[in-house]
């Protein structure tokens, strides 16, 4: 390959559109390779007064004294111009979002015990240190009273870039950088066909994760309106970048139609000598042919595209492995139902081609319905003869099925299904965590936003 090496980056620079498609292809791995990931984030507060834990704060609880204190548990801090801004240990990290919610990326696991291991092993410990320092966590979507202005920002440079640049592309953009928790699941796929396939399922029930996992009806110190508050805070957000991406529907869909929406949507930064360079609104493809205006003469490399495609937002989002991402942050249980839900559906061929089945004579327009359904109104979205909660009852049936079909048994000799136990109960009552939130608020709390700070910590 020729051209110069660009400063900064990693290896030669891009020099066709067949290696941005390669990038995607590299994911492809034989079944036995599959693995699980989770990511969950989650609202730190001053158990003293319960206002949001600022970066630094002399004596008081901190972001930064929670990364450090963690530290004992073997966790390796990384800095950003002399800040500790993440930690990393064996395969899994913990970063910051911009308002300084705490993020777990887990390890790629094989089941869903490991996971939820990893998850009670991770809340432990954030527990210890939290005791220590006079801070507590919340499991929800939404930030449930502090305002933008109150809300610290996180010392990133590319949250600088974002918070500047998102008022120019939606409404909310702000909301969902400061003030939205999530969880996510991350799965794996054998080929391109089979990418497409769990991007196709997965993409038209994300509405249905959004609906069964809706935990944010709070806002600035009330009722918002909605049960997911943080679904519809991406509604507008950024168009370009977020959505249901209606082309993975089309016939012929896989790496290259997903790489050409990508290289379309504008860019945030490029990264340089550990110095992001503000490329906000700037073109990839200006990027692939030398004319990217912050950077004159250069060629990206393939560090620079996975940077990029970091900044993509749809509701599954696709790297090497597919990201489910409609779902609201909660409760720990929630935390190992998440992937439960959908390693049950995409991991077994069999409960594949039965959510395919289901899904496939949707119309853009439905599933776009459900979307915004599901934020407002939950499992009681209308859904053609019946309600979303008529859908949520099969698809869970789908699910259990493929994890007993996946036999991966604990040491008590339990499958992987008895995680979708609280999504059963759910959808027997049609009632959503945030539904249950919203009857305390409006009963024994009395109109008082303060004792989420008790019945929704970790």
């Amino acid at each position: 390959m020729s051209g110069t090496y660009n400063p900064g980056g990693e290896g030669a620079p891009v020099e066709s559109l067949d290696q941005l498609t390669a990038y995607f292809a590299a994911g492809c791995k034989p079944e036995a390779g599959f693995r699980i990931g989770t990511e969950h984030e989650k609202f730190g507060f001053a158990l003293e007064d319960h206002t949001p834990l600022p970066y630094e704060n002399g004596g008081g609880p901190s972001v930064r004294k929670m990364l450090e204190g963690l530290v004992a548990f073997g966790w390796t801090p990384i800095e950003e111009e002399g800040h500790v801004v993440a930690l990393k240990r064996q395969g899994a990290s913990i970063t910051l979002e911009p308002g300084g919610q705490f993020e777990l990326s887990g390890a790629p696991l094989e089941t869903i015990h490991e996971t939820c291991a990893e998850v009670n092993g991770h809340l432990r410990e954030v527990r210890e240190v939290a005791d220590r320092i006079g801070a507590g966590f919340l499991g929800l979507g939404f930030s449930p009273k502090w305002s933008l202005e109150e809300t610290p920002m996180m010392p990133k440079a590319r949250y600088k870039l974002m918070k500047a640049y998102m008022p120019k592309v939606g409404t909310m953009g702000h909301q969902m950088m400061f003030r939205s928790c999530t969880v996510q699941t991350n799965l794996d796929f054998a080929s391109e066909a089979d990418m497409a396939k769990k991007f196709r399922v997965s993409l038209a029930l994300q509405p249905l994760a959004t609906a069964l996992f809706a935990n944010s009806p709070f806002k600035d110190g009330g009722l918002n309106g909605f049960l997911s508050y943080r679904a519809h805070v991406w509604t507008d957000t950024d168009n370009n970048r977020t959505g249901m991406l209606p082309f993975v529907f089309d016939d012929g869909f896989g790496f290259e139609q997903y790489r050409d929406w990508a290289l379309d949507v504008p860019m945030y930064f490029v990264k340089r000598n550990n110095v992001y360079l503000d490329a906000t609104g700037q073109s990839f493809r200006d990027f692939l042919d030398g004319k990217l205006p912050v950077l004159p003469g250069e060629r990206p490399v393939l560090s620079d595209w996975e940077d990029h495609l970091s900044t993509l937002f749809p509701e599954v989002r696709l790297k090497t492995f597919l990201e489910m991402r409609g779902a609201d942050s909660g409760p720990w249980n929630t935390l190992c139902a998440l992937p439960a839900f959908w390693v049950g559906l995409l991991y077994d061929s069999t409960a594949l081609d039965a959510a395919w089945d289901l899904v496939k004579d949707w119309t853009a327009e439905e599933r776009n319905a459900l979307r915004l359904g599901a934020a407002r109104t939950g499992l009681k979205t209308p859904f053609r003869s019946g309600t979303l909660q008529d859908v949520a009852r099969e698809v869970l049936a789908i699910s259990r099925k493929g994890l007993n079909a996946r036999k991966r048994l604990n040491g008590h000799g339990e499958n992987e299904s008895l995680f979708l136990d609280d999504l059963d109960e759910i959808v027997k009552t049609g009632r959503t965590r945030a539904e249950d939130l919203i009857a305390r608020f409006n009963g024994d709390w009395g109109g008082s936003i303060e004792p989420v700070f008790t019945e929704a910590a970790y």
